[in-house]
């Protein structure tokens, strides 16, 4: 008789992403609906291209292109994350607790709401409030391009044969250069978006720029 201890299963259970899938159509789906019912079956380029005194429906298609640069970032860095931590993972909602994915998720969309809601008070401290509809508007811009990017990364990192330890290398000099790319964005744009004076400028940078992204590196990395 064969011992049992000599037997080795050569049965390889594939990883299954169609997680990942669902996410990523539900994220175009949410684009289908912002291009035709929200912006009223704009063209990319006339969405794109469009001015601030021209467009309408701004804060529903800023909520749904946050939504979706939200999932598509939390789909993407997620797998990096090293681990949930315990005060997080020992929550439980009806038997269920959280994932990596799920961590991050909660983790990035914190980040959005903070930074937002600060933003928002921002301007009206400075008494600038209604730069604030012209700012979230250009943005959305911004984003909506950046989501792109993402949904591609996505479907690289999970569907194709990539080293996945090296290209984080690559992942985090992409996010570096695209967030130089945004203070020069919002610095420089021609709708002027942040204020005049140059010590909010910089004051803008460092608190609603830099610090929530130094926290959200903190809370998915330490």
């Amino acid at each position: 008789m064969l011992s049992s201890q000599n037997f080795i299963n050569q049965v390889r259970i594939p990883e299954n992403n169609d997680w990942v899938i669902f996410i990523l159509v539900g994220c175009i789906f949410l684009y289908v609906f912002m291009m035709n019912i929200i912006e009223r079956d704009a063209s990319l380029k006339d969405f794109l291209l469009q001015k601030y005194f021209d467009a309408s429906n701004n804060l529903p298609s800023w909520i749904i292109t946050s939504c979706v640069t939200t999932l598509t970032l939390s789909v993407l860095i997620s797998q990096y994350i090293p681990v949930v931590p315990k005060y997080i993972a020992d929550l439980q909602l009806l038997g269920y607790q959280l994932n990596k994915f799920g961590y991050t998720l909660l983790a990035v969309l914190f980040f959005y709401l903070i930074k937002s809601a600060l933003g928002f008070l921002f301007y009206q401290s400075i008494g600038d409030g209604k730069k604030w509809t012209i700012f979230y508007f250009t943005s959305t811009k911004f984003y909506f391009i950046l989501s792109f990017l993402l949904i591609i990364l996505c479907v690289t990192h999970y569907y194709f044969p990539i080293d996945r330890n090296k290209i984080f290398l690559y992942y985090f000099s992409f996010f570096s250069f695209v967030f130089i790319f945004k203070v020069f964005f919002y610095l420089f744009h021609k709708n002027k978006i942040l204020p005049e004076k140059w010590y909010y400028k910089f004051l803008y940078i460092c608190t609603l720029q830099i610090a929530p992204l130094l926290l959200l590196w903190k809370l998915l990395f330490f």
